[in-house]
């Protein structure tokens, strides 16, 4: 009965065309950008992403995104009310349309199948819940560093990532930049000779406590959604100055949760470049107490992983070094690198970007999501260098040497160290 009822309908569709219907037989006319000419992209060549937390940081990155013509972005959550109207008139004005979504719930982004990707930058307090949530709702992510609070939580991301097949970049865009592949690509290949030192800027060696501060009258739910701000996060009463989510919880593992500071914030970004200087080797595996203005730790073939603050060449933020037996590199954020010989060049032409721009890391993330490769900042990738910060930060806030094992992911013999690896998640949270 089923096949008659459809085969009587095209009869019936047929013989209008054959009546000569001339709104059937007009032209349909196909918008060029549907086709991918002009410039424009396909729709089938086309990543569709939605924003997590669109604030200070995320703001960049959402125009870095934009600037790339096979991205159509479409939704953001937010717990603020006005973000959300922020951000959508930048997406709409970007893609001629008012077509951008708003939320509140990060959730309902994740639940819209048409999203491909997301973008992360809420403050670090949501970074590892948020990618995590993400990953098992089938979307790709790029995520703002740091992306871990603790050595639990880098852990589980790099194992959900392999579990599910997500590709994850983290925020660590100088891995992206010229001169710092370039001084890393000379220590991993051993043109410095066996590597012996590399040096980080930690911006600052403290680790600190978050806490509570005199109670405020809580802000319409609309407005700020307090309750979903604080998420895994212990609860404690609205004081508008926590709402700075670039700061809140930033890392730790104990109670109150201690924030990770310097270590942490440009140990992101420092270590992380370290780390990759050593071939993205697996975490060092002691770690001191300060000397001198400078923590060391020490991978097991002996290289030295050294934070300190001083001593650096000015060559902008965020400067590494690596030495090796037979010479060394340093860097920084100007886009310059300064050498122990100009015959480490070998010729060639290193480009100066300076500023550190995350445009090309958001390009290499895309190129993954189509390809289906590891980006420069993978979830392995950046597990590892978190670690070395939290480690590092434990010996700091502990102020002894701590030794760490690889095998396990424990400290040896020490409980309390141990016990700062994680912090306990409020309801109804989870990873």
């Amino acid at each position: 009965m089923e096949k008659n009822r459809i085969s009587h309908s095209r009869r019936q569709f047929l013989g209008t065309v054959t009546a000569g219907s001339s709104a059937l037989l007009a032209p349909m006319i196909i918008p060029s950008s549907a086709l991918g000419r002009d410039g424009a992209v396909a729709p089938s060549e086309r990543i569709v992403v939605g924003g997590i937390g669109i604030g200070r940081r995320g703001g960049y990155d959402l125009g870095c995104f934009l600037q790339q013509k096979d991205v159509q972005f479409v939704a953001v959550a937010d717990i603020k009310a006005q973000r959300q109207g922020e951000v959508k008139k930048i997406v709409d004005t970007h893609h001629g349309n008012e077509n951008c979504k708003t939320y509140r719930d990060f959730r309902d982004v994740l639940d819209r199948d048409d999203i491909d990707a997301v973008l992360i930058a809420t403050g670090p307090n949501w970074h590892a819940t948020a990618a995590m949530t993400a990953a098992k709702a089938g979307k790709d992510m790029y995520c703002e560093k740091p992306v871990t609070k603790n050595i639990i939580q880098s852990l589980i991301l790099a194992d959900t990532m392999r579990r599910t097949g997500r590709v994850f970049q983290a925020g660590t865009q100088r891995r992206n930049l010229p001169h710092f592949s370039f001084a890393c690509e000379l220590a991993r290949t051993g043109k410095l000779g066996k590597l012996q030192k590399v040096y980080a800027h930690p911006a600052g060696m403290q680790a600190m406590m978050s806490g509570w501060l005199v109670p405020e009258e809580v802000p319409d739910q609309d407005v700020v959604d307090w309750d979903m701000y604080l998420g895994p996060a212990a609860w404690r009463p609205y004081n508008k100055k926590l709402l700075d989510g670039f700061n809140f919880e930033k890392g730790g593992g104990f109670v109150g949760a201690f924030n990770g500071g310097g270590v942490l914030e440009w140990g992101s970004h420092c270590v992380d470049l370290c780390q990759w200087a050593v071939d993205d080797s697996l975490p060092p595996v002691e770690y001191n107490a300060p000397k001198d203005g400078e923590l060391m730790a020490r991978y097991e073939n002996g290289t030295q992983l050294i934070f300190r603050e001083k001593g650096w060449i000015p060559l902008g933020s965020c400067p590494v070094r690596f030495e090796g037996e037979t010479g060394w590199v340093e860097a920084g954020d100007s886009g310059k690198l300064v050498l122990s010989s100009p015959e480490l060049l070998a010729g060639r032409s290193v480009e100066e970007i300076g500023g550190y721009p995350a445009t090309f890391h958001v390009r290499d993330f895309l190129d993954c999501v189509k390809t289906r490769s590891q980006p420069k900042g993978n979830a392995q990738a950046a597990c590892n260098a978190h670690i070395a910060c939290h480690a590092a930060n434990i010996a700091l806030l502990l102020n002894r040497q701590v030794k760490f094992d690889n095998a396990t992911n424990t400290f040896i013999d020490d409980v309390e160290a141990n016990r700062l690896r994680s912090e306990a998640l409020r309801e109804p949270w989870r990873l």
